[in-house]
């Protein structure tokens, strides 16, 4: 007869067992914030149903009060993916979505929270047909609290309403397709859920959220919490070094408390050496016991201007970038699995690039989370294509969407700078320069700590960074183009709209020329921040105009080698003028083939040949 202790031993391997299958069948079950976690959670993706309203007469049918839709889908993946079981390419402006969830008995008397990694675009959210909340902005997550809405032990049926107006121009799109079919290089669109969804338990007098500001010149750790409510409770915080404590503090659970937290000998995080502290949250009452515990980490690090030169912990850093876009054949917006979010970031470094701008997307908390463990450089940035910039409209979407992404991903280590638009080329005098300084202003007063690029290749009016694009393919023209021998920089195409022919004006006055347009003329960093995406396919020579890139395609890899290293080190040649680079992109991305590596990420050339040029450095060249 089986003993006790081995009966117990083998219940717990079924257990285990049983979990490790549950966790296998749902998609994208890591947890989603690697920054903020705690362990009672419920990762909700899987198998949902769904059903299309192209009517836009959901509301009047009451599908709010749904029991379930007719069709399935699997979320987080977007409607217009393969993964997501459904694949509807075409235009889907309102989609609703159902599933029943079921609160745990033991997280009764706890505050539960719903949460989105993202919803495209608007989204509202219904418990058992009763309305919980409305969220706007495509590309950044948001909670729900629906304590009051559900009961412990209890089904519930909860629904999500998406909504999107693509061809509105009050809404970025990114790089989603405007019209019907993908072309040049815009691509499939990403409707409704594409981010993780889940359910949290959280102590009434949680922490809420920790901004984190680490100063390395007097190796210090600045935090400021905040509270879901404010008590005469403590938080306390401590900082571990690979397991040993190396720092803690204790403060009142208040809003208006600051933690400074001074480390003896702070190892500093950078590409060569991204070390990472971890940190533990506890809020405990006045008997000591944790009322609510979160996990997360930090890396010290700096980064700053001085001059027209990028600091990366008070050393001049050279940024050898590649554009990142973040579509994924079967999953377009959203990546099949965490190790393909690893994978990518590991084929950037393979091709010798030392970060990416994250091109017109937000990317999920979990990409940022691999860059900071792998030492890999970001530029966050937000989907700012297809917006009207010159609408009162698009500002007050934009604006509030923006602060959601600086809010979320300011305590990221490896994210050195911010990228709210790209491209802004039709500005009118009054409100384009109005709205571009509040993003601006915006960004600043969130995130003192990082480098603004406002506008990437667009028309800059205020910013830390000036940024241009250029991809003319011969080396020597473009070294001439970016910086002369008259001693001229290239200017971002600030003269294609003065405002002549728009009544841009108060009380109907035009004031198209009240406003002149700054131009670059030294004194802070100046970057290419898109050039090369030299064109190469399959079989090149049999392409005849399926695909889409810069420039005349190379007839030979010879030749393709030959130009590449000659736009790099043209650029290299401009390090005391030009202080970075962005090559155009990682991958190709559906018709647009100019990557480093094909769409499905396999080898597209020979990588020995590709490191070797993009590993190159203004001293190494």
């Amino acid at each position: 007869m089986m003993n006790v202790k081995k009966m117990c031993v083998v219940i717990l391997a079924i257990l285990l067992t049983s979990a490790i299958n549950i966790r296998a069948q749902i998609p994208r079950s890591e947890h989603p914030r690697p920054q903020f976690e705690r362990n009672e959670w419920a990762n909700l993706n899987g198998e949902w149903t769904y059903t299309f309203d192209f009517s836009e007469s959901g509301l009047e049918r009451g599908l709010f009060n749904s029991e379930g839709f007719d069709a399935k889908i699997v979320v987080p993946f977007c409607p217009e993916s393969k993964l997501s079981g459904v694949g509807y390419k075409d235009f889907i402006n309102n989609i609703w979505y159902h599933r029943k969830i079921e609160i745990p008995e033991g997280w009764d008397g706890k505050n539960i929270k719903l949460n989105f990694g993202a919803v495209y675009y608007t989204a509202e959210v219904y418990i058992d047909g009763k309305f919980v909340l409305r969220h706007f902005g495509g590309s950044t997550s948001f909670s729900a609290d629906i304590t009051s809405f559900v009961e412990a032990g209890k089904k519930h049926n909860l629904v999500v309403y998406a909504h999107s107006d693509l061809r509105s121009a009050n809404q970025g799109a990114g790089k989603q397709n405007l019209q019907c079919k993908s072309y040049g290089c815009n691509y499939t669109r990403t409707t409704g859920i594409w981010q993780t969804v889940w359910l949290e338990a959280i102590d009434q007098k949680g922490l809420q959220s920790a901004q984190v500001i680490t100063d390395i010149d007097q190796s210090k750790i600045i935090i400021h919490p905040r509270f879901y409510s404010e008590s005469g409770n403590n938080l306390n915080i401590t900082i571990l070094e690979k397991g040993r404590k190396i720092g803690k503090t204790t403060v009142k659970a208040n809003n208006s408390s600051i933690a400074i937290i001074p480390v003896k000998k702070a190892k500093l995080w950078s590409p060569e050496n991204p070390f990472l502290y971890d940190v533990v949250y506890e809020v405990t009452d006045e008997k000591g016991q944790v009322l609510d515990k979160v996990q997360s980490y930090l890396g010290m690090r700096k980064v700053h201007i001085e001059g027209n030169k990028i600091y990366l912990n008070n050393k001049p850093f050279y940024h050898r970038l590649v554009l990142d876009q973040g579509f994924y054949p079967e999953g377009i917006w959203t990546a099949p699995s965490d190790e393909d979010l690893i994978e990518d970031i590991k084929l950037s470094m393979a091709a010798g690039f030392n970060g990416a701008r994250l091109h017109q997307k937000v990317f999920e908390e979990r990409f940022y989370y691999h860059a900071d463990r792998l030492g890999y450089i970001t530029w966050g940035e937000a989907a700012s294509w297809g917006m009207d910039c010159n609408s009162e409209i698009t500002a007050r979407n934009f604006l509030s969407e923006w602060e959601d992404i600086v809010v979320r991903d300011r305590n990221h280590p490896s994210l050195l700078v911010w990228t709210p638009m790209n491209e802004a080329w039709w500005p009118d005098q009054v409100q384009y320069p109005r709205f571009v300084t509040d993003l601006y202003e915006m960004a600043k007063n969130l995130d003192p700590t990082r480098p603004v690029n406002t506008v990437s290749g667009g028309v800059h009016i205020v910013t830390d960074i000036y940024t241009v694009h250029d991809y003319e393919q011969d080396g020597k023209r473009l070294k001439n183009i970016l910086y002369n021998e008259k001693g001229e920089f290239k200017q971002t195409p600030n003269h294609i709209n003065h405002g002549k022919n728009m009544n841009i004006g108060f009380n109907g006055l035009a004031h198209s020329l009240q406003f002149d347009f700054p131009k670059y003329t030294g004194g802070q960093p100046y970057l290419i921040d898109e050039f090369g995406g030299i064109k190469w396919t399959v079989d090149q020579q049999k392409n005849k105009g399926g695909s889409w890139g810069y420039g005349n395609a190379p007839k030979t890899l010879d030749e393709l080698y030959t130009r590449l290293e000659s736009q790099v080190d043209a650029i290299l040649s401009l390090k005391d003028q030009v202080w970075g680079y962005c090559y155009t992109q990682l991958t190709d991305v559906e018709q647009e083939q100019n990557g480093i590596y094909f769409y499905d990420r396999t080898t597209k050339f020979d990588m020995n040949k590709i490191k070797a040029i993009f590993s190159k450095t203004p001293e190494t060249k």
